[in-house]
């Protein structure tokens, strides 16, 4: 018999915690290789852990809505005969480019370790378990154990998980304001920011249905919500005449599909535009860090995709400018393809330097689009519309229809002046204009 431990495995150079949202397998159960364990859930994407060997889940050393490291031992599986297993994840974490995903996660061990180690709240308090995030939570904001033991609990057997204690903590904000007097003023360069404003309440009667928001979508509201509390958003519209890429893709499609057996569409080719205009305006792929810029090494193209079930996911299109434009179409397609099979993994959704999102797919011209934090700009592709033009040629001025399409560029304004995200929303329509109609694919 040999036992064999099942590690919480890398997930993305981002990713450096998990929780564990349903076990698949009970102690006693037989497991067969590459069969799912347990089912986790990151900040994005929910990811099955499967086992590596054939046996039997003898330990379970982590229950329901715990957070788990990555490197963390899950589960203890017992095999027949020796088995070796090639923990590669060890290797990788322990790699250059991820050492600070290494020196997070061990600071949010640390975090956890001394939570559980506070005297005000333990496991015995009022017969209630709390997981390490949940004690953390309730120390950072001095909500003791008598009083956390006053938190209504959503999970299995009345358990409070991270959204009950950060809604707790949220109303317990709002009630704390209240009470402060409303004439205090607060000069902006203190460095002060006011507390959130109360939501308004909402009544229903019998005839309204009343529908309980997915865990995705209400991390999508809060992701919505804080980038435009930490942004200032502006927004710079031009309008491009695109009728050289209409006319140009319509002459190839059915020769790009047979010789490439993927579709080309119109998206791959305003990306490479868009990592072009990158190169020429750099400053327009950073991110913000208290005071300092982060200039980022790599163009990540972010394609912001709707899923079957209405919500919004934004896979990556990684080193975007190493890429030819049958590169970009071959993965455009297999993201978007991924994203309608929810078969996306963490890492396919992290590390994006730069966002795109295509409004005209449902026949929007225009849209003002919110910045996919920590990035400082987002690109909203209107609809393409055939549109009367004025068009200077040697004998003057005529009027034709042309293929136009308006591109929406929001920017964060601490950092990117109008100056900066107007030129460079004018420069990737510059591009898309002058597109080579006798360009090969």
């Amino acid at each position: 018999m040999a036992k064999v431990e099942l590690f919480m495995p890398k997930m993305g150079e981002s990713v450096a915690e998990a929780t564990i949202i349903n076990w698949h397998k009970e102690i006693g159960d037989r497991i067969e290789a590459d069969e799912t364990v347990v089912e986790i859930a990151t900040d994005k994407v929910d990811s099955e852990i499967p086992s590596e060997v054939d046996g039997v889940l003898i330990e379970k050393l982590f229950a329901v809505d715990d957070v788990i490291k990555v490197g963390d031992v899950i589960a203890i599986i017992e095999t027949e005969g020796d088995v070796e297993i090639d923990n590669s994840f060890d290797n990788d974490i322990t790699s250059t480019s991820d050492l600070d995903a290494e020196k997070q996660a061990e600071e949010l061990i640390n975090k956890a370790t001394n939570a559980i180690a506070t005297p005000t709240i333990t496991d015995d308090d009022d017969d209630r378990f709390y997981s390490p995030l949940v004690r953390s939570i309730a120390k950072e904001e001095g909500i003791s154990a008598k009083e956390l033991n006053t938190v209504s609990g959503s999970g299995k057997d009345g358990r409070v998980t991270k959204s009950d204690i950060l809604e707790y903590v949220k109303g317990r904000t709002n009630t704390i304001v209240k009470k402060q007097s409303t004439s205090i003023s607060v000069k902006p360069e203190s460095g002060i920011v006011a507390p959130k404003k109360k939501t308004p309440t909402v009544t229903w009667s019998n005839e309204d249905e009343v529908i309980e928001m997915d865990r995705m979508r209400k991390l999508i509201a809060d992701h919505m919500v804080m980038s435009k509390q930490v942004s200032p958003h502006v927004t710079s519209f031009v309008e491009a005449d695109v009728t050289r890429i209409v006319n140009w893709r319509n002459g190839v499609k059915e020769k790009f599909l047979k010789r490439e057996g993927t579709k080309i569409t119109y998206t791959p080719i305003f990306i490479e535009a868009i990592v072009k205009a990158i190169k020429d305006f750099p400053m327009i792929n950073i991110s913000v860090d208290g005071d300092k810029i982060i200039k980022r090494g790599n163009i990540n193209i972010g394609m912001a995709t709707a899923l079957p079930s209405g919500n919004l996911i934004v896979p990556v299109i990684k080193n975007a400018d190493q890429k030819s434009l049958v590169g970009l179409t071959k993965e455009v397609n297999g993201l978007a393809g991924k994203a309608r099979e929810n078969k996306l993994t963490p890492d396919d959704i992290s590390g994006g330097t730069y966002t795109v999102t295509n409004v005209g797919t449902f026949g929007n011209i225009s849209g003002t689009p919110i910045i996919n934090q920590p990035q400082v700009a987002i690109l909203a592709l209107g609809a393409i519309r055939k549109m009367p033009a004025v068009i200077e040629t040697p004998e003057g001025d005529v009027i034709a229809i042309r293929h136009k399409m308006i591109l929406s560029h929001a920017y964060d304004h601490r950092v990117v002046d109008g100056a900066l995200g107007g030129m460079f929303v004018k420069r990737v329509a510059e591009y898309l204009e002058a597109f080579d109609p006798k360009r090969d694919f």
